[in-house]
């Protein structure tokens, strides 16, 4: 009889193998067929799960049989299914994740105005993430349930949500609020992954978006971590949530007298000569006068941030030469203060 049974897990293994890997060839020759990345997607996230999830299924169906004894059968019944829960997670996890490249694959973030790409992109991360919580939260209720010492706790972490809820609450009030906020900002998106915001004083992008936290990538490459609650709670400034595009602005404080129409006029000359300018907004003028000297404004729109600040930076530069070389009466000349001697 012993012989017979190990002989039946011995067939049933070899079948999950051979299945396993008929379903990888299957997998290999329609994406060689059909050369798409999609396939190739799928062929690539899930080949090396087939390796074992049919052996283990195989054996875990024949391992509870008349012609094992009850150590025999109880011993290689539970670690088959122990398995077949390890790799049936692992499966779904991995089906998880090739659903998040499947759709991540149709984006491009690389093209100029991606504001419909960054909030699927921030959506699809963020579900993917609740999604792989959700699987392995039933794994591990699953696996307690295999056995009959764990099937009370199994049960009680599936049934008893409300009791677990307050308990957790109590003793992680700050992370349940953190992820609560994390599926508010996933949904009503006041920040989006590449999204150019100013917090704390600093400027910088939005380069990670988690459960409980955002990375904030400063212009200088620092990463400033904040809690996912900041951005439901305090106010920041987001340039980029409605449009990539951005009106960036140059002031230049000058003298009395400054011809402002031709400044004016290289300063749209200089636009027509950079692609940094965007062809949208562009004005010159005077927006204040002190007792000193005029204060000239010049506002260009730009397709990114990045951009606008490098035209902010072209147009000062070369504003600035021209003045010097053409106008150099216009530069501000700051008064000398007398000097004050104390009597001897």
């Amino acid at each position: 009889m012993k012989i017979q049974y190990w002989q039946l897990l011995a067939l049933a293994a070899v079948a999950g193998l051979i299945t396993g890997w008929l379903a990888i060839r299957i997998l290999k020759f329609i994406s060689r067929k059909q050369e798409t990345k999609t396939w190739q997607t799928v062929h690539r996230s899930i080949t090396n799960v087939f390796y074992f999830f049919f052996l283990v299924l195989f054996v875990n169906l024949v391992a509870n049989n008349r012609y094992a004894t009850r150590e025999e059968s109880y011993l290689i019944f539970s670690s088959s299914k122990v398995a077949l829960i390890a790799v049936s997670t692992w499966l779904a996890i991995r089906l998880a994740l090739l659903f998040e490249k499947l759709i991540l694959n149709q984006l491009d973030l690389n093209k100029t105005n991606n504001l419909q790409e960054r909030r699927v992109f921030t959506k699809v991360k963020f579900i993917k993430r609740m999604i792989v919580i959700a699987i392995l939260i039933v794994a591990v209720a699953l696996l307690l349930l295999s056995f009959q010492r764990g099937r009370e706790f199994g049960l009680g972490l599936l049934t008893s949500a409300g009791i677990v809820s307050v308990i957790v609450g109590f003793a992680a009030q700050k992370t349940i609020a953190n992820l609560l906020a994390g599926i508010q900002i996933a949904f009503t998106q006041p920040i989006k992954i590449e999204d150019v915001v100013i917090v704390e004083g600093e400027w910088g992008t939005i380069e990670e978006i988690n459960l409980t936290y955002v990375v904030v990538r400063i212009w200088d490459l620092r990463r400033m971590i904040l809690p996912i609650t900041y951005f439901v709670e305090k106010p920041f400034q987001n340039w980029t949530r409605s449009d990539s595009s951005v009106i960036g602005s140059a002031l230049f404080y000058l003298d009395y007298h400054t011809p402002v129409t031709p400044l004016r006029e290289k300063f749209l000359a200089l636009l027509t000569e950079t692609p940094l300018w965007d062809g949208i907004t562009a004005a010159l003028q005077v927006t204040d006068t002190k007792d000193q000297y005029i204060v000239l404004r010049a506002i260009m729109s730009a397709r990114s941030a990045p951009d606008a600040f490098d035209l902010r930076c072209y147009i000062r530069e070369n504003l600035i030469e021209f003045i010097r070389e053409e106008y150099p009466v216009s530069l501000p000349v700051l008064p000398i203060q007398p000097l004050h001697h104390q009597a001897d």
